[in-house]
């Protein structure tokens, strides 16, 4: 099975980083948050990838080709234009990257991808999200209920503190940064291939039209994942995530 991942946007809200590179080569620990993302679904056995690239995706292009060099030590032997990669640490990742356009909306970027998914069930998430997803338990809920979309639900940590106030204006509790009430869309996607049927080119938005309108028929369910969860949209989050790798304590460090 596949794995699709969303690596086009410009993550503006981020711009102190993305405006020398694509927001998925955003580095947590010296390495490209996309890398990390790969590390969690090649845990559960997955490791064929398609990404889908945009705003500045020749970065991308260009850390692949250059893998190895990334991750080992590399003699270069100047006269005879040879290189010899040391340890050869690397993943057995099958990857594919499709340049996807550089305006084009969510459900476009998988509809030019479709080609290189090809007709059969495939995960699909955000280039910029981390998470302790159970992906085994994640596929085996999707394939329980039989339709065309699961999506993981997850709460996100409020940025605020959060009281609760009586009806005569006294805080009778507090809480700082409590889980939202709410649940919202947290990517690690699972999908049948008729979603291609449902998109109509690049200017077709995956969350407001293509995922709105199968909920209103019934074709969408939700994995209620209560484990770590965080996106990486500003340089606050980005701090934050490489906090935890720093400390050690890294929630979505499955593998």
């Amino acid at each position: 099975m596949k794995v699709v991942i969303l690596a086009g946007g410009r993550g503006t809200r981020i711009s102190e980083e993305t405006a020398v590179r694509p927001k998925p080569m955003v580095e947590i620990g010296g390495l490209p948050i996309l890398y990390h993302i790969m590390k969690i679904y090649s845990h559960y056995g997955y490791d064929d990838f398609v990404i889908c690239l945009g705003y500045k995706g020749h970065m991308i292009k260009e850390y692949f080709a250059n893998y190895h060099v990334h991750l080992n030590n590399v003699t270069f032997h100047l006269r005879s234009n040879e290189m010899t990669v040391h340890e050869n640490c690397a993943e057995s990742w099958r990857v594919t990257l499709v340049d996807t356009g550089s305006e084009t909306l969510t459900g476009g970027r998988i509809w030019r991808a479709a080609g290189f998914i090809g007709r059969e069930r495939f995960m699909l998430t955000y280039g910029d999200g981390l998470a302790n997803v159970d992906i085994a338990a994640l596929l085996k809920f999707h394939e329980s209920h039989g339709r065309m979309v699961t999506v993981t639900a997850v709460r996100p940590i409020s940025r605020f503190g959060a009281p609760t106030i009586d009806a005569d204006g006294m805080v009778t509790s507090f809480k700082e940064k409590p889980l939202a009430e709410g649940w919202i869309n947290g990517g690690f996607f699972v999908m049948e291939p008729v979603l291609f049927d449902q998109i109509a080119g690049d200017d077709t938005s995956l969350e407001y039209d293509v995922l709105s309108r199968l909920a209103e028929q019934g074709q969408m369910a939700a994995f209620r994942h209560e484990g770590f969860w965080y996106p990486m949209d500003t340089l606050r989050e980005k701090e934050h995530l490489e906090a935890l790798w720093s400390s050690g304590k890294v929630p979505w460090k499955v593998w």
